[in-house]
């Protein structure tokens, strides 16, 4: 078991990946196979946020050589360093820097070595093209010199004079971006295995449910034959074609038998029905400025807000390949987020020693969060195990990936805030109920692998956890106000008896206490009767806080918009990501007739050092479009058993033409350490279009998302 939730560097400053995996070697290495390649080793991964293309130029940039030497190797256990899991918008910060350090560090040892040979000094040794030169001639390459440079040594900072915190990035294009456009770039599910047999498995009806009875004479007859394998409740098929394999499924579906109960309440109570269960509480105290206090208490304003149950819904089902070798490995092809977690949990599943797992990643439909990707490689795993020697492939159904793959959890929040008479906070009060936010496998003492649940003898079902908040939190990441609040007391109830599996979910609970606290921030300013950006700014001592309202306010024409109305509300949003990361500030121009469409969103951002601008710009611009979407339409649905939105008809998500448009801004901070820039969008823009709406209404929605019932129910409760 790792543990679960790792800080950004080591108690000497080192990045935290080089703490875990601190040998040169394990980063970098120059082949000396005549192409003059340097291949580069991430434990990150590629979800489509092309984090590997920043990987390579911050490499690139570090070694002195151009981009097109550079090979991002893919991550596989036993040769990728152990970065545990992407996620946390921590890539850039976790392994960007620790390649920048071992990068710089190779090149120290290169410049050296090539020196010694040459009796120069290595002052006076230049680099060009991944050569090394002094006076005119050539000392060597990377790749010539590799046989005397020993890079199994443990990575060095560089001296001062050497230290720089940042350089001036570069808009690099996404490595295989031309290979994606063409439809020529090999995602995991486009792989072709030599004997290669095609598994399907067979899910419960209900949470919870146990197999009472299965008829496995039910798949004969089908056009080529198929091979049944059950541990427990646990079901899956083998066949040559994929088509049959899904026969199958769906004859042993119509026969089987299971023992089903009720576990969930109805939709409309989940919102009390969070508050009334069973809780582990955290409380924390958080003290603000010692001169942001204002005058006696003369108000308190109290707001009660709800996130639903959302999903992953990636536009493709997760899938992963698998094979039983001769001589006793399982090597797992999969798309999931952390190969040596996934690793971790499947050794402990199968009894199997790890060393005999090996797990490669390749892209696929990607996620900001856990999916059901690592419950699609444990399958293949599994049934891999029923069929040694042969290649198998398996690809979850679209309600398999709708409906069993973990859920983003729902939230309650409750917050309090007394004010003076001029509207200035003296005290902040905040309570938060829902599950845990992450079942990240590798994490706890059993696999939390969704077929381990299921087969015989059962791994115990657990319940998600949240991060401590030092960590960025879970249920509680950006609970705590971004302003200068004299004080504030938190507390987070974790429900511990949720059937429905949650897990990570793009931002984690920022989404919906950022939604929260922007609302009534917005209240407490209307309230009296003040700018809703100068009041935020009235509360802000931290000059790039103030920057990136600043530039929000200019981008969006904030102080000559006009008065609200169904036509155009306009509402702000600002946080810094989990407390510490990154700065944004968004602007939201929406309209409201039967449902709210959000027209236009600005954003200014501040992620300290800028390695690639377009993709600092694309990962806003993909958060926003997603918050847009989470906001205004998205939320699972259940019965009593079970979730029942299996299909897109029932979860709807945003189509392109609601697409609102969107213009960003990237303040360049070159001076400031990188942070990373998947996530912070996504809890200010949820602020913003909940404040357009309520300037376009005049009525506050407190509950996600902002659909017509939600609407309605909060204009009825104000008449």
């Amino acid at each position: 078991m790792k543990p679960a939730f790792a800080p950004l560097a080591a108690d000497d400053g080192m990045p935290v990946s080089l703490q875990g995996n601190p040998l040169l070697s394990s980063w970098v290495a120059f082949r000396a196979d005549g192409e003059g390649r340097v291949c580069i080793y991430s434990g990150k991964v590629e979800l489509g946020q092309n984090i590997l293309t920043a990987l390579a130029q911050i490499a690139a940039q570090a070694l002195g050589v151009p981009m097109a030497r550079i090979t991002m190797m893919p991550a596989r256990t036993g040769v990728s360093p152990d970065e545990s899991i992407t996620s946390g918008s921590l890539s850039i910060q976790h392994s960007g820097m620790s390649l920048r350090m071992a990068c710089r560090h190779a090149r120290r040892l290169y410049t050296q070595c090539a020196a010694a040979l040459a009796g120069v000094a290595p002052a006076d040794v230049g680099l060009h093209d991944g050569a090394f030169v002094a006076g005119g001639r050539e000392l060597g390459t990377y790749w010539s010199l590799a046989r005397y440079v020993d890079l199994a040594v443990p990575v060095e900072p560089p001296p001062g004079d050497e230290a720089t915190p940042g350089q001036d990035g570069w808009s690099e294009p996404a490595l295989g971006l031309a290979d994606k456009v063409h439809g020529r770039y090999g995602f995991i599910h486009d792989l072709s295995l030599p004997d290669m047999l095609h598994g399907r498995m067979l899910r419960p009806p209900s949470i919870g449910a146990r197999l009472a009875h299965l008829d496995t004479d039910a798949v004969q007859g089908l056009e080529c034959p198929v091979q049944v394998a059950r541990s427990g409740s646990l079901v899956g098929v083998l066949a040559r074609y994929e088509h049959v394999a899904s026969q199958a499924v769906a004859r042993l579906a119509a026969s089987a038998r299971w023992h089903e109960q009720a576990c969930l309440p109805t939709q409309d109570e989940l919102p009390g029905w969070l508050r009334r269960q069973p809780c582990e509480t955290l409380t924390y105290r958080q003290q603000g400025p010692a001169d942001a206090g204002g005058g006696a208490r003369a108000r308190t304003f109290t707001g009660d807000y709800f996130k639903p149950f959302i999903k992953h819904a990636s536009i493709g089902p997760s899938c992963a390949y698998a094979c039983l070798r001769d001589e006793g490995t399982l090597k797992v092809w999969m798309h999931g987020q952390g190969i040596y977690n996934f690793r971790a949990d499947l050794a402990v599943a199968f009894g199997m020693p790890a060393e005999q797992i090996i797990v490669e990643h390749v892209p696929g439909a990607g996620c900001y969060g856990h999916n059901g990707a690592d419950d699609a490689a444990f399958d293949a795993a599994w049934l891999a195990r029923q069929a040694p020697g042969r290649h198998v492939r398996v690809q979850w159904s679209r309600a398999d990936e709708l409906c069993w793959a973990p859920q983003g959890p729902p939230m309650s929040v409750r917050l309090q805030a007394d004010v003076d008479a001029q509207g200035r906070i003296l005290d902040w009060r905040a309570d938060v109920w829902g599950p845990g936010h992450s079942l990240r496998p590798g994490r706890a003492e059993t696999p939390t692998l969704l077929g381990s649940w299921h087969q015989d003898p059962p791994c115990p079902p657990l319940s998600a956890v949240n991060a401590p908040i030092a960590a960025g939190g879970g249920a509680e990441r950006n609970i705590i106000p971004c302003y200068d609040i004299p004080c504030s007391a938190l507390a987070s109830h974790r429900v511990l008896n949720m059937p429905v599996r949650t897990s990570s979910l793009r931002c984690l609970g920022a989404f919906a206490n950022v939604f929260a606290i922007e609302a009534l921030v917005d209240d407490i300013a209307l309230a009296h009767d003040i700018d809703p950006a100068d009041y935020r700014l009235g509360m802000l001592s931290d000059p790039r806080a103030v920057a990136v309202i600043e530039a929000v306010r200019a981008m969006s024409g904030w102080n000559g918009r006009p008065a609200g109305s169904a036509q155009a509300g306009w509402g702000m949003g600002y946080a810094r990501y989990k407390n510490k990361g990154a700065y944004c500030a968004v602007v939201a121009r929406v309209s409201v007739a039967r449902k709210v469409s959000v027209r236009e969103l600005f954003i200014a951002v501040d992620v300290g050092e800028v390695i690639n601008p377009d993709g600092v710009m694309q990962q806003i611009e993909g958060g926003a479009i997603q918050a847009c979407s989470w906001a205004i339409m998205e939320q699972a649905r259940f019965s009593d058993r079970m979730l029942t939105d299996d299909e897109w008809e029932k979860y709807p998500v945003i189509r392109f033409t609601e697409v609102p448009q969107v213009q960003v801004r990237v303040l360049p901070r070159p001076d400031q350490p990188p942070v990373g820039a998947g996530e912070p969008s996504l809890g200010p823009v949820a602020g913003a279009i909940g404040n357009a709406v309520r300037d376009a209404l005049g009525v506050r929605v407190p509950a996600l998302p902002l659909d017509f019932d939600n609407i309605a129910r909060a204009i009825e409760t104000a008449a």
